[in-house]
């Protein structure tokens, strides 16, 4: 797919981009490359390929779940501008 100088400068206006009309050129080149590849890759048939969530067959390594901070609700609850039944109270954002 080729862009022409008019889909780069609308593409421009909308990302909020303002580019030098010497520049265009340039900008029409790499982003006509990019598509391309693109459509290469859309070519490919991936039917066969399972998706994988990690390059490398590996398990995670779990530390044990310990507790080793003391608990300090009390004292941040104390200082807090507005406290109810044990929960902070803030301003409403959304209405």
């Amino acid at each position: 797919m080729s862009l022409e100088k008019a889909d780069v400068e609308k593409i421009a206006h909308l990302a909020r981009l303002q580019i030098e009309d010497e520049d265009i050129p340039l900008y029409t080149r790499h982003l006509s490359g990019i598509l391309e590849l693109v459509e290469q890759m859309n070519q490919v048939d991936t039917e066969a390929v399972v998706p994988m969530a990690h390059p490398l067959e590996m398990a995670q390594r779990l530390r044990p779940d310990e507790v080793t901070e003391s608990d300090q609700r009390e004292k941040y609850q104390k200082i807090a501008p507005q406290v109810e039944a044990g929960l902070y109270l803030v301003p409403k954002v959304i209405e």
